[in-house]
């Protein structure tokens, strides 16, 4: 497979899609869009973008919740050869003024429920936003501020797509590290097309008579493909909401009356949630017929008793920001329980000790990944760059072992990154932030496994002499300064923390304790 010299993504979904103009693409919170009213809102929103300034690879804030103006604002951006840099709505003022300097973002596509915390962080710090476009306003905008409807409505839909090449930047998204900073993870037009044409067809097996509903939200790698990419590859229907992704408000979608989702797109811990809720609706008011997972490793329990409920598979796999989307999964037919399955068609997986070589079957190795969807670069970061993507091999950060068979089963991560809900969260960030507090000596955050098999965050914490907290105080503490999803769902206090002869902190040994407990 190849892509012409000339490839712009938003214009090459536009034209699969022309023949199902009057075909509903996006159901959100407010109503329904066709493809014909996608294809003319993104043009005019184009055209919206490179009117106030905007040139050819300007980056611009998307930071909105998922509804019908999402797709509108990424593929109005891209068909502009505008850059769009999506981010994370549960983050913080702070995470935003960083994101904000280090993209030069010219513009901002912004919901108006958030407008308030990216007025916050252009008031922190240094940017270079001239534009602000908001997505269902709340109340009256800030002098300069346009609605994206109106600016829609104002506009002449652009003529033709920017000439964008397959290899250009087209995309920006966010990826966590263990240390540091978050890393602006650039994408090209070519990216997305070749997860669709890899994995979202071939193994997922959508149609245009699917209606896909993803828990993971647009600003995911992970939900960008679920709600954009694939659905749109093949013309079919994409349900969006709003909200958390709740046990109750994903039954809502599932049960609604009218159309309903066929195609479910979830994690772990969201599965675990709505297995355990009295809730759960009966297998005869759903109309679905097959699910995803991916985020973290899905326990083989959680499946067995979905598809026992359901009769309805999940297919559990492992992507991450730096390829876009899946690139290890099961196929449906083809599933073994507690593994991640086989490598994607199209994808060359090694699995390395600690000298570089490949090392034998049933033993653990670090992860690496070739295929055409990884991402450029590290924006502005080329020693974090060399190490991650060289000679063509994408180091995921992930351990793993294989089998006879050639499935995959995850062993944890090569650093002390966690993931809770699907999302990584760096264990140094949520010990840093405790130590914050007067009471606080120092803290060290592990994973902790729950009845069901999934990691959630445990904080060992050492108070100063003298000194007194509670576990609901210290937890309190750290919502207020991190997105809420961070903040430790246990806290064990002890006298002292095992250290090496040198000081650090030796968390192998917090987490032996954890697995005796």
């Amino acid at each position: 497979m190849s892509l012409p010299p000339t490839f712009n993504f938003a214009e090459h979904l536009f034209a699969l899609n022309r023949g199902r103009a009057q075909k509903v693409a996006y159901i959100d919170d407010k109503g329904t869009m066709t493809y014909g009213e996608l294809e003319a809102r993104a043009r005019q929103l184009a055209s919206a973008l490179l009117a106030v300034g905007l040139q050819r690879e300007d980056r611009v804030l998307l930071l909105q919740l998922d509804s019908s103006d999402w797709p509108v604002s990424f593929l109005g951006s891209l068909y502009a050869g505008v850059v769009p840099v999506a981010v994370n709505t549960l983050l913080t003022a702070d995470d935003y003024a960083y994101m904000l300097d280090h993209s030069s973002a010219k513009a901002a596509l912004v919901s108006g429920a958030l407008l308030g915390v990216l007025q916050q962080a252009m008031a922190k710090a240094p940017h270079q936003v001239r534009q602000l476009f908001v997505s269902h306003p709340v109340g009256d905008l800030p002098a300069g501020a346009v609605s994206i409807a109106d600016a829609v409505v104002a506009a002449t839909p652009l003529a033709a797509p920017a000439d964008t090449a397959s290899q250009d930047h087209a995309f920006w998204l966010y990826s966590s590290g263990s240390t540091g900073r978050p890393k602006g993870t650039v994408h090209t037009h070519a990216n997305p097309w070749w997860t669709a044409e890899l994995f979202g067809k071939p193994v997922l097996g959508l149609t245009e008579g699917d209606v896909c509903f993803s828990a993971a939200k647009l600003y995911f790698a992970y939900g960008l493909g679920n709600a954009l990419t694939f659905p749109l590859s093949v013309g079919a229907t994409v349900m969006l909401m709003a909200e958390r992704p709740t046990p109750d408000a994903t039954f809502r979608r599932w049960t609604a009356s009218g159309i309903q989702p066929t195609v479910f797109f979830g994690a772990p811990t969201g599965f675990a949630g709505m297995l355990a809720s009295p809730s759960l609706p009966a297998r005869d008011r759903v109309a679905l017929r097959m699910c995803s997972s991916a985020g973290e490793a899905l326990p083989g329990e959680i499946a067995q008793r979905f598809k026992a409920h359901y009769g309805c598979e999940i297919i559990d796999g492992i992507g991450s920001t730096e390829m876009l989307h899946v690139f290890i999964s099961n196929r449906p037919g083809d599933i073994r329980y507690g593994t991640t399955g086989k490598p994607v068609e199209g994808y060359d997986i090694e699995l390395r000790g600690e000298d570089g070589k490949p090392v034998p079957i049933g033993e653990v190795g670090d992860l690496y990944i070739k295929g055409p969807s990884a991402a450029l670069m590290y924006w502005g970061n080329p020693e974090k760059s060399r190490d991650t993507f060289h000679e063509g091999w994408t180091k995921s950060g992930d351990k793993y072992s294989r089998d006879a068979d050639g499935y995959y089963t995850y062993a944890g991560r090569s650093d002390d990154m966690l993931k809770v809900s699907g999302i990584y969260v760096s264990p140094f960030e949520v010990e840093s932030t405790l130590m914050l507090h007067p009471a606080v000596l120092e803290a060290a955050v592990i994973g902790k496994e729950d009845a069901d098999g999934l990691t959630k965050t445990k904080a060992y914490v050492v108070l100063k002499a003298g000194q007194s907290a509670t576990d609901d105080e210290l937890k309190a503490f750290v919502k207020e300064k991190l997105a809420p999803y961070k903040y430790p769902r246990f806290i064990e206090f002890i006298e002292e923390l095992p250290k090496t002869a040198t000081g650090k902190i030796q968390r192998f040994r917090l987490r032996d304790k954890e697995k005796q407990a």
